[in-house]
């Protein structure tokens, strides 16, 4: 037993040679030496970069390896996907500090679904999610104060502070929120297909899920009727290999959740190269736009444990974990690329990671609760409703 997982542990941070091959010719320089940020920053002109790790596809052809962006994005993806990290990172403190009370999921690690989806997306695009949601909201165009005063009970938060770290909402950016019950957004991701389709919007749903979601039985429903009647929506399960603490292997006779669909077409994505998820969510849109229903299997990886009530070391080692963040961190690929292509320097980078550590600093500062809030919104006075009992007639009183 004890190899096999060794075994298991080992195929997070393995890649071929090949795919190591590919990754240093996609990390070769370019001529760009000198340049100052501020040009880099507003650079348009496309690079072409290779992808590391194959896809593998299921009832489809894979979408090309050779991936198109330019200096302007990858700077963009440094600097949101560092953002991300470091709200991510404040909110574990807050927790530990009890500012955050309740239930609360980190997304440290898998920065780059976010990233890389919300590149091949228009806001037209709809996003339905479970509960580890904060860096989707920021990634809809929420911004961090927001976010930390929705975790903190502080009405300026997305949902007035009364929904949590589970329920962030921006429905004018079509973000329908983070969902409470495992699998159940599955099927409110095919009901807003269906409401795109009708309307003829030229748009697709991301129905994301995780792996431990991956088995129930309101996924299958969905996939069922969204085939049934091509529905516009891409099922997105964010493979991060433990459930809430069981390996994948252990809960899933299956684990190929690209397949899973079965009459449903999908690919097998590297969940920590944003740019492999921005070429597989592009593809996955033109599909859905013409053909229905496609499945992504986002493969990826989350440092925290599943809420901040889990150590995430019990059911995985540490040197796993460290692995994974020397192998494959998603921001350190970037920053890689970055270098390696000579769009920025390291003072550069470091001065974005300051800005991006000065607007959490901000954010936490101005989202600290108001003590007089925290019942707002919950129990209303003077309104002198009736209230009875189960036959009307035993009990009934009138509420203050």
């Amino acid at each position: 037993m004890a190899s096999q997982l060794l075994r298991r542990a080992g195929k997070l941070i393995n890649v071929s040679a090949s795919a190591t091959k590919n990754l240093a010719s996609s990390l070769a320089p370019i001529s760009q030496a000198n340049r100052s940020f501020a040009s880099a920053a507003e650079d348009t002109n496309p690079i072409t970069i290779e992808i590391a790790v194959p896809y593998k596809a299921h009832k489809c052809e894979p979408p090309s390896l050779l991936a198109t962006t330019t200096p302007q994005e990858l700077v963009q993806f440094f600097k949101t996907m560092f953002l991300m990290r470091r709200m991510e990172i404040a909110a574990d403190s807050l927790y530990k500090s009890k500012f955050i009370r309740g239930f609360c999921h980190l997304y440290d690690g898998q920065e780059a679904v976010c990233v890389g989806m919300e590149a091949a997306l228009t806001k037209t695009d709809c996003i339905v999610t479970a509960y580890r949601d904060h860096c989707i909201h920021l990634g809809r165009g929420g911004t961090v104060k927001e976010i930390m005063s929705e975790l903190m009970g502080r009405k300026d938060g997305c949902s007035l502070g009364k929904g949590g770290s589970m329920h962030m909402y921006k429905k004018e950016n079509n973000f329908y929120g983070g969902n409470g019950i495992v699998g159940a957004q599955t099927p409110l991701g095919a009901g807003l297909a269906f409401a795109q389709k009708y309307s003829k919007v030229e748009g697709v749903t991301l129905a994301m899920y995780g792996d431990g979601a991956a088995n129930q039985g309101q996924l299958f429903e969905a996939m069922n009727i969204a085939a049934l009647w091509d529905l516009p929506v891409i099922f997105v399960c964010e493979n991060n290999h433990y459930g809430m603490g069981t390996a994948e292997w252990r809960s899933a006779k299956s684990p190929e959740y690209y397949r899973r669909g079965d009459y449903v077409p999908g690919l097998k994505v590297d969940g920590m190269d944003a740019l492999a998820v921005k070429q597989a969510v592009k593809y996955a849109k033109e599909y859905a736009l013409t053909k229905g229903a496609f499945v992504l299997e986002m493969d990826t990886y989350r440092y925290h444990g599943h809420s901040m009530s889990d150590p995430g070391s019990t059911y995985r080692t540490r040197d796993e974990i460290s692995g994974v963040r020397q192998e494959r961190d998603p921001i350190e690929r970037i920053r890689k690329l970055l270098l390696a292509k000579e769009i920025v320097t390291v003072a550069d980078l470091k001065n974005m990671e300051k800005e991006a550590k000065k607007e959490v600093d901000d954010a936490v500062a101005q989202a600290k609760p108001d003590p007089s809030e925290l019942l707002s919104h919950i129990y209303v006075k003077g309104l002198g409703t009736e209230v009875f009992g189960p036959d009307r007639k035993e009990f009934t009183a009138v509420l203050p």
